[in-house]
């Protein structure tokens, strides 16, 4: 918590109300876990969870073609659907009013930012159109959060030389 840019998020956090200890940004909960390993889900997952602790930054993987409607980044009225699993199971539960949420027409696709993922837009073995949303705050300047977008793509190249990628840098008000 003491690194710059995990201090930025917790400062995020606390600004829709999310104490540290409810909820850490997804690059804070990762650089918690350096020492002891970070968790292997799958190949991607893996590698984008590598690219978010590199260059302390958020970074989320989506399966596109499971969204309805664009992504936005919003507060939340309250009301908006969530799916996840709890103690093993589905459930539905919903976003807190006024806590900062992406959704797409069907619901939230990631809580608190970029805290947890629902399940319906979670990368599987049958995803082929990747949404990956890297997030950043001051002090993480625009170049630093293009660096780690391109260290994204060249770990994906990497693996694969026959990725196609396209990147937009969204910002605020936009």
């Amino acid at each position: 918590e003491s690194l710059p840019e995990i201090a930025a998020w917790r400062e995020a956090f606390l600004g829709f109300g999310v104490k540290p200890r409810v909820a850490r940004s997804s690059v804070e909960a990762l650089v918690r876990r350096v020492d002891a390993g970070l968790p292997r889900v799958d190949r991607l997952t893996d590698l984008y969870n590598a690219v978010s602790v590199e260059h302390l930054v958020p970074v989320g993987g989506e399966d596109l073609d499971r969204y309805s409607g664009p992504p936005r980044l919003v507060q939340a009225v309250g009301d908006e659907p969530f799916d996840t699993v709890a103690d093993g199971q589905p459930i539905t539960a919903t976003a807190d009013p006024g806590e900062v949420v992406w959704r797409d027409d069907a619901g939230v696709t990631c809580r608190r930012w970029n805290w947890r993922q629902c399940v319906r837009t979670r990368l599987d073995g049958s995803t082929s159109t990747i949404l990956f949303i890297l997030d950043g705050l001051a002090p993480t300047s625009t170049d630093a959060l293009e660096a780690a977008g391109a260290a994204l793509v060249d770990s994906l190249r990497a693996a694969d030389p026959g990725v196609a990628a396209v990147s937009r840098r969204l910002g605020a008000g936009a």
